[in-house]
């Protein structure tokens, strides 16, 4: 956190704690920082000259005018609205606030998401950072936050090739798409719900979090409500009993579809229908709910069978002017705003004029191939996941794409026997987990003897790592292009350009 100033002019830290960080008065009249707010007390008020005033029960705070003055606010009146210069300004009728980021400027909102509360020049404000260890930038601005993400960029590329400027979020909040709960008893019974405490199997009660969608927030929290009125057991990781493990929630920002996943040890879910109904009352805009049957002891969150309970089983998301279809399993970019820009971004450097032969590895449910194949000749996608090759399929043909086709395969293995039938290409598209690539499917990739290689990495140590097996094949990094995929998070997204060298 960043030092604050007291109304005397002394600088104080601000110590983080759960409740809220606010200014408070202790018996003596001394400001001091706490930690310690009962449950329901106010921040304390004062008047001009600093001192503390009371408020009576049910009184809201004194409207103020130019110079600070109290002043009368009709009933059901509405808080005038400034401009820069701090004049009222008019708003139309039905007109909602602009949202903005840290430099004043208007910035885009999520479908059904709120204004942001705090400017992107101030920190996340999370109760449970601490606990959680998800975000690592909650302490610093925005613009800060990227500017260590891009120098740890440049650093670890220095001597590569060139970076680029990191392309940041114009309003990073509640961008995650996919939200992951898990659940687990308190002591007394009470079901809390929320994410693990940092290298522990401990739940951190999660309410709401400043990067999730809040759609998905609601009905996780719907959903711990009805788990005891429905006798629903939280499954025990130890003992094996139990019947809930995980829920999962997936929203489409631009078509506004949900889905929810009950993750459970057994496909025997207790009165399921009356379960369903229940949870739609309370959120229509549901989708789809599909019970994924998980009852090995792994730490992995999805099983391998899906058993539709209401709906179609998947929703659909639209994606730079594409539909695409997503299943409880398939990979989909968590942060589609910032998605549309890095396959922009990859696609541009591909270099297309309409005739090449594209290679899509680890293509997933088919999201930049196809996106690619408008100004391609052919594109050949190839995925190891049986269930996102079948998606990948369905999103060609719900886009009448017809110069796109997907094999189920290891994409390694795939190239170095389609390299010895003859087939070439000219440019992969390669897109790997975060562990990065291997030497082997680089050693196959080559093989097909590209012009260039266009590299999508969520990891730029493995990134460095790779391209410098690359340049022992033959290829030469040309430009990095940074991207806050993870905004508050410490990961970041990196597209690469490699050309074949000439010799």
């Amino acid at each position: 956190m960043a030092d604050r100033v007291n109304p005397a002019g002394k600088d104080k830290k601000g110590v983080f704690f759960a409740k809220n960080k606010k200014f408070m008065k202790n018996g003596t009249g001394r400001e001091r920082w706490t930690d310690e707010r009962n449950d329901g007390e106010k921040p304390v008020m004062r008047d001009g000259a600093g001192k503390s005033v009371m408020r009576k029960s049910g009184e809201k705070p004194a409207i103020k005018d130019g110079a600070e003055k109290p002043m009368m606010r009709k009933s059901g009146e509405k808080p005038a609205i400034k401009d820069g210069a701090g004049k009222p300004v008019m708003r139309k009728s039905g007109e909602k606030p602009a949202i903005k980021d840290g430099a004043g400027k208007p910035a885009m909102r999520n479908s059904g998401e709120k204004p942001v509360v705090k400017n992107v020049s101030g920190g996340l404000s999370c109760p449970v950072s601490r606990m959680c260890g998800g975000c690592s930038f909650t302490d610093c601005s925005y613009s800060a936050q990227l500017a260590v993400k891009e120098g740890k960029v440049r650093e670890l590329l220095k001597g590569i090739c060139p970076v680029m400027p990191i392309t940041g979020m114009e309003n990073p909040y509640y961008y995650r798409n996919k939200i992951h709960a898990t659940f687990q008893y308190r002591k007394g019974g009470e079901i809390v719900s929320g994410i693990y405490q940092e290298g522990t199997h401990r739940v951190v009660k999660v309410d709401s979090c400043r990067i999730e969608d809040q759609t998905a927030d609601a009905i996780i929290g719907t959903i711990r409500s009805l788990l005891k009125s429905f006798k629903v057991k939280i499954y025990d990781e130890d003992t094996g009993f139990g019947l809930l493990r995980h829920v999962m929630i997936r929203r489409g920002f631009s078509t506004g579809e949900v889905m929810v996943v009950l993750v459970c040890a057994s496909p025997v879910f207790p009165s399921k229908n009356n379960f369903v109904k229940a949870l739609r009352e309370k959120h229509p805009e549901i989708t789809t709910i599909v019970l994924n049957v998980n009852d090995k002891h792994t730490s992995m969150v999805l099983g391998e069978r899906n058993i539709v309970l209401y709906g179609k089983g998947f929703i659909e998301d639209r994606l730079c002017q594409l539909t695409f279809r997503i299943s409880p399993n398939s990979f989909y970019q968590v942060n589609p705003v910032q998605t549309e820009f890095l396959y922009g971004k990859a696609i541009a450097l591909a270099g297309l004029t309409g005739k090449e032969r594209v290679i899509d590895a680890y293509c997933g449910i088919g999201t930049i191939g196809l996106i690619a194949s408008a100004n391609a000749g052919e594109v050949i996608g190839v995925e190891l996941n049986r269930d996102a090759v079948r998606d990948a399929v369905l999103n060609a043909k719900r886009n009448g794409i017809t110069n796109v086709n997907f094999v189920n395969g290891d994409a390694g293995e795939w190239m170095v026997e389609s390299a010895a039938r003859g087939l070439t290409a000219d440019v992969v598209l390669m897109d790997p987990p975060r562990s990065g690539s291997t030497e082997a499917f680089m050693k196959s990739a080559v093989q097909m003897k590209p012009q260039r290689i266009v590299y999508v990495s969520c990891n730029p140590e493995t990134l460095v790592r790779d391209l410098k097996v690359l340049k022992r094949l033959g290829y030469q990094a040309e430009a990095a292009y940074p991207y806050d995929m993870f905004c508050w998070c410490d990961h970041v997204e990196t597209v690469c350009l490699l050309e074949r060298l000439s010799n």
